[in-house]
């Protein structure tokens, strides 16, 4: 009788891995699994269903240069694209609370690409957003799950490195997956439309629509893959890398809690002073006052209700955004009729400094 309940509790999770999505009967709560293919503590049924219940609601280009997000063949240690279907690779991983009583798991959703086609491109592009989610309880058998934080990775550990934070609240997206907006070409990710504008200046969020999703599969953990993911440790792509990282340490989360809550800020404290030159190179003077407010070295963006509209929060922040733009171009050290040659050589000496 034993084997025979086992055999069909296998089934049944077998039936519910197999599942595009997860049913309204079942909540993630209630899903849970002794077996633990990746040996992180939480179950396979449990983490496949955390996996449904916050998957994003993906914005891509409409003519994408490379299609859609790819499916990488199994159990090839190095990646090969098997099919450019929408497919989205997840990981779900135990996060240790203070208390110890509350369960908190952070989950990575990764989008591959076959290539990086924009500016710089290169072959194979791994790109993801993040959402740290916790249970309501310490008995996972009937504790509901909900989202704290929400995390979007753009040109991540770069010059250009824009990557973002927000509460969950903030984005309505506490109980479900957020909208992510992906820049066609370089695939950076954004918790609002309008933010896919305020990176180095090749980000246009245009011609956008829906992902049409194929699947999600758990690539499990370093050194402990599952469904044939072996090609996370491949040094073609940093994969592995962005699988051992939190997007969830203590200092960003520390200012984004100082701040209202229709904020989204910046996950890094300050811009690299070049970002806000590679924003403006190769634009005209209008462009410039435009972005002037791109330059500063604390920003945060402010997203309304419905998180379509920005406005700054300079008050809260301490930030600069309420500088003009002759200030703007004071701190470029140039004026704007010769900012597009300044840009590229060393200002002349001038007889009277710039007021």
């Amino acid at each position: 009788m034993r084997i025979a309940r086992l055999g069909f509790t296998l089934l049944a999770a077998s039936a519910l891995l197999a599942c595009t999505s997860l049913p309204a009967q079942q909540p993630a709560s209630q899903l849970r699994l002794a077996v633990d293919s990746d040996h992180d503590g939480l179950g396979d049924v449990l983490e496949q269903a955390l996996l449904m219940q916050f998957a994003p609601r993906f914005m891509i280009g409409e003519r994408d240069c490379s299609g859609l997000p790819a499916e990488f063949t199994p159990g090839l240690s190095t990646p090969h694209v098997a099919s450019e279907d929408g497919t989205i690779y997840g990981q779900v991983s135990p996060v240790k609370s203070s208390s110890g009583r509350t369960l908190t798991a952070e989950i990575h959703y990764y989008h591959l690409w076959r290539t990086d086609c924009g500016a710089h491109g290169h072959a194979l592009d791994a790109e993801h957003v993040a959402v740290l989610v916790r249970a309501s309880g310490p008995d996972l058998s009937t504790a509901k799950w909900k989202a704290v934080y929400w995390y979007a990775a753009a040109h991540e550990n770069t010059v250009c490195d824009v990557s973002q934070i927000a509460r969950a609240s903030t984005l309505h997206a506490e109980n479900r997956g957020a909208e992510i907006w992906i820049s066609p070409g370089k695939h950076a990710s954004y918790l609002n439309e309008a933010l896919c504008q305020k990176g180095c200046g090749a980000d246009r969020c245009e011609n956008m629509v829906p992902l049409p999703q194929a699947r999600i599969i758990n690539l499990g953990e370093p050194g402990a893959p599952m469904n044939g993911s072996v090609f996370i440790a491949s040094t073609a792509w940093p994969l592995e890398s962005k699988m051992t990282s939190t997007n969830f340490p203590a200092a960003p989360i520390a200012r984004l809690e100082q701040l209202p809550e229709a904020d989204i800020e910046w996950f890094h404290s300050g811009r690299h002073p070049a970002q806000g030159v590679i924003a403006v190179s190769g634009s005209t003077e209008q462009a410039l006052a435009a972005s002037a407010q791109n330059t500063d070295a604390a920003l945060s963006v402010a997203g309304d209700s419905s998180g379509d509209a920005l406005s700054t929060a300079g008050d809260s922040t301490g930030n600069a955004l309420q500088k003009s733009y002759h200030r703007t171009r004071h701190a470029l050290g140039t004026s704007a009729r010769h900012v597009g040659r300044a840009l590229h050589v060393a200002p002349k000496k001038q007889d009277t400094p710039p007021q």
